[in-house]
């Protein structure tokens, strides 16, 4: 795939289940099969399943009589991004203004939210039993900045945001009444109010993704974080030859932003349960399927930070990710990352085979790192794992940065690890 499928990826995909439904599509173009939960499991050498903003897709080996105990070769990534998030009643205003009641979604870098046009995006749930996701591309709220005459000390004091007072959008002008939400968002997927029973809605800059610099070197985006590593697996998964030894899987959670505890996060039991249910299809009995583990590994693929021009203190001294010059293993002693000595070769050697050059992030003592689904995938499955991502800047805000070659080189690599 090309840097303008990864443009159009991103574009397609405002909210987790977006990026499901865009990853799902690639998917089906190359003969992958939904497989639903609630059916009887159906041995399929292609398939995928859904549950809310997670899939998870497997390419199992090709070749007759396959062992029941066969290990698996896993890229996790997760779909979900900080954002603004609608609250269920979200009719409120002001002195004239027209306001949305929002949430703040995992940890936003709140200061670039201000003075975009934000549409939204999300999943409407009717009461005939169906969901109807929504995405709207227009201009329809803002969350308007202080005038620096009413805040003349913000460029020496810095700007300080209240989540709660500050960050509530515009979306019209006039008195707000309740339902006036409702209306409009029924009509936005063609219904009547009250066909509608529930909705997941968030907001998201309407700017399109694109490929910047006057040497066209960089990629800006809303949701680079992680959507880049998801749109990598699902590349890698699709063009390497299945493997004979192994099952190719792809898991890409929801969640990952706030925790991972839930039923569509690394930390509940949806890649366990797949991973058990391709065992048993084989004919493996719950021992062959801790056999399989025992033997797998996993790349845990979230993004990187690379080295900022403007702040170079703030990075390690020797593990500072530059931009395009490929994705960096992430290495952290106090397992905030999954690394080990075993797995970084695993990856290393993944990157040597096809010429992708790699680096290494450490960050500062005095900056501690986030985390990944890499410590939480290790802990519920036991199996080897190593944090990898491409180098961006801009981690968390609205709009981000990274480097144009990076998502190629983390494909071409994760490639070269599902073929083994």
């Amino acid at each position: 795939m090309s840097t303008d499928d990864l443009l159009a990826y991103l574009d397609e995909s405002p909210s987790p289940w977006h990026a499901v439904a865009s990853t799902a599509k690639r998917l089906d173009e190359v003969g992958f099969v939904q497989q639903l939960e609630n059916d009887p499991w159906r041995a399929v050498e292609s398939g995928y399943v859904i549950r809310g903003g997670s899939l998870v897709a497997w390419r199992e080996p090709r070749r007759t009589g396959v062992d029941a105990v066969v290990p698996y070769r896993l890229v996790g990534a997760h779909t979900d991004s900080p954002c603004l998030r609608i609250k269920p009643r979200p009719d409120t205003g002001l002195l004239g203004w027209r306001q949305l009641a929002v949430e703040v979604y995992g940890g936003v870098l709140l200061n670039s939210w201000l003075d975009r046009d934000l549409g939204i995006a999300g999943r409407v749930m009717l009461r005939n039993g169906s969901v109807v996701d929504i995405a709207v591309r227009e201009p329809i709220a803002r969350v308007p900045q202080l005038a620096i005459h009413l805040d003349r000390e913000i460029n020496e004091k810095g700007l300080r945001l209240d989540k709660q007072q500050h960050l509530t959008p515009v979306w019209g002008t006039g008195s707000s009444a309740d339902g006036d939400f409702s209306v409009w968002r029924a009509e936005r997927v063609d219904m009547a109010v009250t066909d509608v029973a529930w909705w997941e809605l968030c907001l998201f800059d309407i700017a399109e993704a694109a490929v910047i610099g006057a040497d066209r070197s960089l990629i800006a985006s809303g949701r680079l974080d992680n959507q880049v590593s998801c749109w990598a697996a699902t590349d890698a998964l699709v063009t390497a030859s299945s493997s004979e030894e192994r099952t190719s899987v792809i898991a890409l959670f929801d969640h990952e932003e706030v925790g991972s505890a839930s039923s569509t996060g690394a930390a509940g039991p949806l890649l366990s349960t797949v991973l058990e249910r391709l065992a048993a299809s084989r004919g493996g009995d719950r021992d062959g399927f801790h056999r399989a583990l025992a033997g797998s590994s996993c790349v845990s693929a979230d993004n990187a930070h690379a080295v900022h021009p403007n702040y170079p203190e703030l990075h390690e001294p020797g593990h500072r990710p530059i931009v395009n010059h490929g994705p960096a293993i992430k290495v952290n002693a106090n397992q905030r990352y999954a690394t080990s000595a075993e797995t970084a070769v695993i990856f290393q050697e993944a990157c040597e085979r096809v010429g992708v050059p790699w680096q290494v992030f450490v960050s500062r003592n005095s900056v501690p790192c986030g985390s990944t689904v890499g410590p939480i995938t290790a802990t519920a499955l036991g199996i080897s794992i190593v944090d990898v991502g491409v180098p961006q800047l801009s981690m968390h805000s609205a709009r981000e940065l990274c480097g144009v070659d990076d998502p190629q080189y983390l494909a071409k690599a994760l490639t070269a690890y599902f073929a083994g």
